[in-house]
């Protein structure tokens, strides 16, 4: 394919840059996205040629997309919030309103990190597969990939009864890894519902939708963007903070969903006047221990509420584990209504009435003392006896602490506080990992939320994350397809196969080029981009850009 040139978004043509049609399938480019769109035909960083617009919400901007050098479909997330943007002219360049443009610079930074940050740790999860992260026309682009399917939502809807648990888990749990692999890294979906998740061929789902915390946020600086039913209590407010627990009550929601053929009451109604049925009073036949489970994961109160994925994930499928869940969150609830020394926490209105009974008291005792020395004046002041406490006091029961949740957070986080360091010892090791940063904690032991005698001191065992693992890049050029994925698979990379075409310069169905030079140090699980030479009479794609010499002339 000639440099510069793009493909048709619609039947995928070599055409010149600048194209206003397509010759070969003949659409016209003009007038098909709205106005503050990119026009259809655009070429973004010299790769991808932008299509049609699919929509628009208030961070942004998707678009259908293709990538040129190996003719796969993709699609393409701009960064324009419409709270903070300006209208941009012909020359696409984007624009922040007036008095706007730090909040813009910040929010762009947060929305290139996030769609880089998802990069590192897809496509070997359950979520869609973040491809390249492009700096253009003063804004971010994200390139996803297309991984085809249908929105479960969709798929919902053509469903004549509920889907049994045991199914629902089955599809769901790459969605669930995916989202436990995005909390290791400190990340937070916030957008999960039936819409942003898509139903594949193979009946295994992928979770799609990602966003800045503004969109998903009300009350933040973008429009924001909540799914009613789906989108946890604290996303309602700009001043609660949000967690993985966030997460948890959206899988759960969907999970009820799924399992019960009804949306969940929205959680903003839910906090007025909580009228949510339990998922066993819509689908009687379902097993309480997994009813039981989405009434912790549902809970309006996140300290209440199923604290991570994992836990969600054994909750579902045991009995065993949703009884445990329910005892952990009791004794956190019973915790949670007493005071910090183990006795019950007292309300305003006792601590008040407890004040006014004391005064009424000094009072009372003020006007005796007086009126006892006016009777008696020769009387020599006395002071009354102290009260005595009781001599047969119940003796209280030994205070309980409850292990902190340790995976996500930095191990020099944990060192920093005195609270953690002046209570519990850390045996740690380290381990390479290819989804949480170095220095990031994996897992501990004993687990988060295991009750401890208060002031003893246990040793907690953590694993680290070492970071990913770095391997070197094999110079496969000239092997065939078999031999390049056996290479690459035997170094921890994960081979992305595409057929270009050949012109007789090549040896059929061996590499002719690679993503990846040989020799760079690449993170192991990376995809690596392998183009492999057609067949001479196969018209497929045209030949890549950039493609070294033949093998024989590199060797």
């Amino acid at each position: 394919m000639d440099e510069g040139n793009i493909l048709c978004p619609y039947c995928m043509a070599e055409l010149p840059a600048g194209a206003s049609g397509c010759s070969h399938c003949g659409r016209a480019f003009a007038g098909r996205s709205q106005a503050g769109a990119l026009p259809v035909g655009t070429l973004l960083a010299g790769r991808y040629t932008v299509g049609e617009m699919l929509r628009i919400d208030g961070e942004g901007i998707l678009y259908r997309g293709v990538e040129n050098r190996g003719r796969f479909r993709v699609t393409i997330k701009e960064y324009l919030p419409i709270t903070l943007s300006a209208e941009r002219g012909a020359d696409c360049q984007l624009r922040a309103k007036p008095g706007s443009e730090v909040l813009l610079k910040t929010t762009r930074m947060d929305f290139a990190d996030l769609y880089r940050s998802i990069q590192r740790i897809t496509p070997a999860t359950g979520l869609e597969a973040v491809l390249d992260v492009v700096e253009a026309n003063n804004t971010v682009y994200a390139v996803l990939e297309n991984p085809g399917g249908v929105p479960l939502d969709q798929w919902l809807e053509k469903q004549k009864r509920p889907v049994a648990p045991e199914a629902a888990m089955a599809m769901l749990q790459p969605v669930l890894n995916g989202v436990a692999a995005m909390h290791q890294v400190g990340l937070v979906h916030r957008g999960i519902c039936p819409e942003n998740i898509r139903v594949l061929d193979n009946g295994r789902a992928r979770l799609a939708g990602y966003a800045t915390i503004g969109l998903r946020t009300a009350g933040s600086g973008l429009h924001g963007q909540l799914y009613e039913g789906y989108s946890a209590p604290e996303q309602y407010s700009a001043v609660e903070f949000e967690g993985r627990y966030t997460d948890v009550y959206s899988l759960s929601a969907v999970f009820y969903r799924m399992v019960t053929g009804q949306t969940p009451v929205p959680a903003a109604q839910r906090l007025v006047a909580d009228a949510n049925p339990a998922a066993r009073r819509l689908n009687p036949g379902l097993p309480a221990y997994v009813s039981d489970a989405l009434e912790l994961g549902l809970q309006l109160d996140p300290a209440r509420r199923i604290q991570t994925v994992p836990q969600l994930g054994r909750a579902l499928s045991s009995p065993e584990a949703a009884g445990e869940e329910a005892r952990t969150l009791q004794a956190v609830g019973r915790r949670a209504r007493r005071g910090h020394d183990g006795r019950p926490a007292l309300s305003l209105t006792a601590i008040l009435a407890g004040i006014l009974i004391l005064l009424a008291i000094l009072t009372l005792l003020t006007l005796w003392g007086l009126l006892g020395r006016a009777g008696q004046p020769g009387q020599p002041e006395t002071t009354p006896p102290a009260a005595s406490a009781p001599a047969d006091s119940e003796p209280e029961a030994p205070a309980v602490q409850y292990v902190p949740d340790f995976v996500g957070m930095t191990y020099a986080q944990i060192q920093a506080n005195r609270q953690y360091s002046g209570i519990y010892l850390f045996y740690v090791t380290e381990e390479y990992s290819d989804s949480a940063p170095a220095g990031t904690v994996l897992t501990q032991d004993p687990a988060a939320g295991t009750a401890l005698p208060e002031g003893e001191n246990t040793t907690i065992r953590l694993v680290i994350s070492k970071g990913p693992a770095m391997v070197e890049m094999p110079n496969t050029i000239g092997f065939t397809q078999e031999g390049a994925i056996r290479e690459l698979e035997s170094r921890g990379l994960v081979p992305s196969c595409f057929m270009v075409v050949n012109d007789g310069s090549y040896a059929s169905g061996c590499v002719v080029a690679c993503s990846v030079e040989p020799g760079t140090m690449v993170e192991s699980g990376s995809t690596i981009v392998v183009y492999i030479a057609a067949d001479r009479d196969v018209q497929i794609t045209a030949t890549p850009e950039n493609t070294p010499e033949s093998p024989s002339e590199t060797e």
